[in-house]
Order: structure tokens, then sequence, then C-alpha cells
């Protein structure tokens, strides 16, 4: 029956075929002769490999192999410099072979759900022109960090897997608008979300999130979903906490933070300021210091996490949710948390 397809496309020079639920187990090779397709349908069939004659198909930007029976990236696609979206959903892949991802820098959608993928190869950063990603409903664990240089992002989907967590650097995808990441076992998300200046859908129900991060109400969030999550609830008791006593390599840490962020004429060339630029090693360290919630002051390492909880219509703006959301804080020392006026509160775990 596929054959038959072809040889009339041929005579009719087709900008698309459909192949789709032929019960084909293989591709006809003559399928090379059709380099004026731009969009095929291989979907609903039981292939699993697909032949070298397709990368005579020079044009071709949508490629739609769904619910077939591929265990791998077929290499074949590596030939298709054109393509712009990829249907892989519902196959048995297990393995996406860098060779495969090397050329498809045009590629802006690719659909891998419901497959066997326990891991995406460092190579997916090679897809740098990547829109919209979908790996639901795989056996991923983790993601790495090679896919945070996907800047152009900007839908991705994780549902139904097995994340604990996402990578720190997560925040360089800038244009990311769209993110599902519901039924995962997700126990915190990096503070460098808060970097995802356009965000607006973020689904991360059924995982076991506490508290959400810092940043959350400076994103331009519209809906967030977040259910079935062991949240932190607002039920407050009285607790007083004496003060600690700071690590040398703290104490220092703070008093040079205090001093760079002295912005008065007579310290702006301080002997400090100018002895700090020749130590990259120390200038890298301090910039990973966080800011107290209560005074303002920056710190290193010695903190106080606390919760803060903010109404998600009045605060947040959020179009689907009601009631109090759980926030991080970082307080950079009990006497900030001992003193009135704020609303901050320290977490009790059971």
């Amino acid at each position: 029956m596929a054959d038959t397809l072809l040889i009339r496309a041929l005579k009719s020079k087709p900008k698309a075929l459909n192949l789709s639920n032929k019960k084909l187990d293989r591709v006809p090779k003559a399928i090379g002769k059709l380099d004026c397709i731009i969009h095929l349908q291989l979907k609903n069939n039981s292939l699993k490999t697909l032949p070298f004659e397709l990368s005579y198909l020079d044009q071709l930007q949508i490629l739609n192999c769904g619910n077939n029976q591929f265990e791998v990236l077929p290499d074949v696609i590596e030939h298709l410099f054109m393509l712009e979206k990829l249907h892989l959903f519902n196959n048995q892949i297990h393995t996406l072979t860098p060779k495969a991802l090397t050329n498809l820098r045009s590629l802006t959608f690719l659909n891998l759900n419901s497959n066997a993928l326990k891991v995406l190869p460092a190579d997916i950063c090679r897809l740098n022109n990547l829109q919209f990603l979908s790996v639901d409903k795989n056996l991923l664990t983790e993601l790495p960090i090679e896919l945070c240089a996907l800047t152009r992002l900007e839908e991705f989907h994780c549902a139904n897997n097995q994340l604990t967590s996402l990578p720190l650097e997560f925040g360089f995808l800038i244009n990311l608008e769209k993110l599902h990441l519901q039924k995962n076992r997700i126990r915190e998300l990096p503070e460098s979300i808060g970097k995802c200046y356009k965000l607006r859908i973020l689904d991360i129900a059924a995982n076991d999130l506490r508290i959400f991060p810092t940043e959350l109400h400076s994103m331009p969030l519209k809906e967030l979903f977040c259910e079935e999550n062991p949240l932190l609830q607002h039920i407050p008791v009285h607790s007083v906490q004496e003060e600690e006593v700071l690590s040398l390599k703290e104490i220092c840490a703070r008093h040079v933070m205090k001093e760079l962020k002295d912005r008065r004429p007579d310290k702006r060339w301080s002997y400090l300021r100018r002895s700090i630029k020749h130590y990259p090693q120390i200038r890298e360290m301090l910039a990973q210091a966080s800011r107290c919630a209560v005074c303002g002051e920056s710190f290193l390492n010695t903190w106080l996490e606390c919760v803060k909880f903010i109404d998600a219509k009045s605060d947040l703006k959020l179009n689907n949710l009601n009631g109090l959301v759980p926030v991080r804080a970082l307080l950079c020392s009990y006497k900030c948390f001992n003193a009135k006026g704020h609303d901050y509160y320290g977490v009790a775990f059971p």
C-alpha cells in the first residue's frame, strides 16, 4: 500500500505525505525520490528504523514518527538539516544518540513523550533553536546542566518522571514561559528559577515541595499549580533563639561585603576595594552571597532559613489559586529573626 501511495506521490510532487495508520514495518526506499516533501506523517505504524534515503528529503521541515516501535533515535535524522518539528512520542526510545542531535540546528519543536529515556544527553544543548521540548512520561531522574543552555526554550514539559531536583543553572532559561513538572519527586526548586522573568505558567503539582524560592513574587506568573505537595502550613509557634557565634570566615566576608557596598566618596577608592581586584577566587566566593530579608545586609554561609506566607491573589496576582503560598526567606542571624516588625517565620520540622 505504501509503495502505491509513493508512486502516486511521485506524479503529483506533493508538499505533504501521510503514511500514518498503514501498518508499516518499514518505509520504502523510494521515499528518497520525493525531495519536494515538507511535511511527512509516519505515526501509528510498527516502524523500528528509517531508511537512509530519507536523508534526500532536504526540504523536510516536519516529521511525525509518533506511536511506533523505535528504541533509539534513527541516525538518518542527523541529515535532516531543515527539520523544524520532530514528533517521537509513544515509542520505546531509551537512548538519544548525540550523533543524531548534532546537525538539527533548525529544530524548534521536539516531542519525546511516553518513551523509556533515563537520561538526556549533554549534547541536547546543540539544539540551540529549540523552543518547545516535551519529555513527559519517561524515566528521567535528573536533567543535564547543558539543558540550561537552550536559551530560546519557551515551553518545557517534564511531567511524570522521577526528578528530585532541577539544575542550579535553571535560571539561564530566560525565555521560558511555560514549565510543567507535575508528578515527579522534586523537593526543592533552585533559587535561580527567579531569573526566568517570562515564566507565566508553573505546574509543580504532585511533588515533594515544602517551600518556594525567595524570588517567586518577582516572577510574572499567571497560573501556579501546586496541589498535592507537602507545603509548609501557616501554624505559628512562639520561639526565641539565642545569638549564634559566627565563624571567622563569615565575619570577614560580611565585613568585606559591607565595605564594598559602601558608595560614599571616601570609600570608593579604599584599599580593600582596590585590593580585591587581584583575588578572583574571593570575588567569585562573594558573588554567591545572599541578602538578609530583614536588614538587607549580605552574608555568606551562616544563615537562617525562614518562610513568609504570601497571598496567591493579592501578592502573586495568580488567576487560578487562592490562599497562602509559602516562600523561602533567608535571614543573616537570629538577631534579625528575633527583631520585631517582620512577618518571617522559622521553619519547624516534625
